[in-house]
């Protein structure tokens, strides 16, 4: 009777500790739910709901504009009838931008007058078509340097042959590390634009007053090879829309880096990287040597 009694005890005392541990499980369960709702903020539901795909807005397929704000009005109504090829080197950070100019000089010139590439390193096992085209007699690479040849100045009456311009499209930055890391872009003559316009491209921060678009750039050196200033004019049409619409719907006036330190209006920071405060010094030396005070 007494084997059967501790027999007993024992098991009623296994069972009041299984039914201790599985309070201890389900109050242990229950505060770890409560904590995650106060972490969460009382927002768990919300992350259980189906997340929808944003829907993209129509784009133009001309201008690639969305078509709220198409820009077509503003491009000729056919496109210009020019002997040179534009070949634009974009740098793949320039495709994501929103304001870009590049579709808006395409949609002014026929479809084999504009050819943009899209990359960092262009070799002529990738890019064969680009690698003939540098070797070609008749191409030009559009880029200001110490080697340039002003095109203003260049004699076009030597060749018969249509021209190819390549232009790099970047900030000043990329423009400078794909001119200077591409062998290819040494074969062909380096040439400079001369002029002193501004740009008008005043919805984005340029180094200096004349630091020129991608498409302003194009615009002019295409005026020059056709002989013919009317492009000019045709191509920064659409350009003017653009900023003239961004700046009637908030955007604000960029004005130069070289505006903003001449004025003393520059208020940021000096730049931490080395080769940026270098180029930041040498700026500030042109300008002290324009304007001494």
């Amino acid at each position: 009777m007494e084997t059967e009694s501790l027999g007993v005890s024992a098991l009623s005392l296994a069972d009041e500790c299984c039914s201790t541990e599985e309070d201890l499980v389900k109050l242990t369960t229950t505060s770890e739910e409560v904590e995650k709702e106060k972490n969460s903020g009382g927002f768990e539901d919300l992350l259980e709901l189906p997340v929808e795909s944003p829907e993209r807005r129509p784009t133009c397929l001309r201008c690639s504009r969305p078509q709220k704000v198409c820009l077509c009005p503003f491009l000729p109504v056919h496109p210009l009838e020019v002997s040179t090829c534009l070949y634009i080197v974009q740098h793949p950070a320039e495709e994501s931008r929103v304001l870009r100019t590049v579709p808006l000089l395409a949609a002014c010139l026929p479809p084999g007058k504009c050819k943009v590439l899209i990359g960092r390193r262009f070799n002529e096992e990738r890019y064969p078509e680009l690698a003939s085209v540098c070797q070609t007699p008749g191409t030009l690479i559009l880029y200001p340097g110490s080697d340039a040849e002003n095109l203003e100045e260049l004699d076009l009456n030597s060749s018969s042959a249509a021209y190819n311009i390549i232009i790099i499209d970047g900030t000043w930055s990329q423009a400078k590390d794909m001119f200077y890391r591409n062998s290819l872009f040494r074969l062909p003559k380096q040439v400079q634009l001369k002029t002193t316009l501004s740009s008008q491209y005043v919805i984005r921060t340029q180094p200096t007053n004349t630091c020129l678009s991608t498409l302003e750039c194009a615009a002019i050196a295409l005026s020059i090879m056709e002989k013919n200033d009317s492009i000019q004019e045709v191509i920064l049409r659409p350009l003017k829309a653009l900023c003239s619409f961004q700046l009637e719907h908030g955007a604000q006036v960029h004005h130069s880096k070289e505006h903003l330190l001449k004025n003393g209006l520059y208020d940021k920071p000096m730049p931490k990287n080395k080769r940026k405060l270098k180029r930041m010094e040498r700026l500030l030396n042109i300008l002290y040597c324009i304007c001494p005070s």
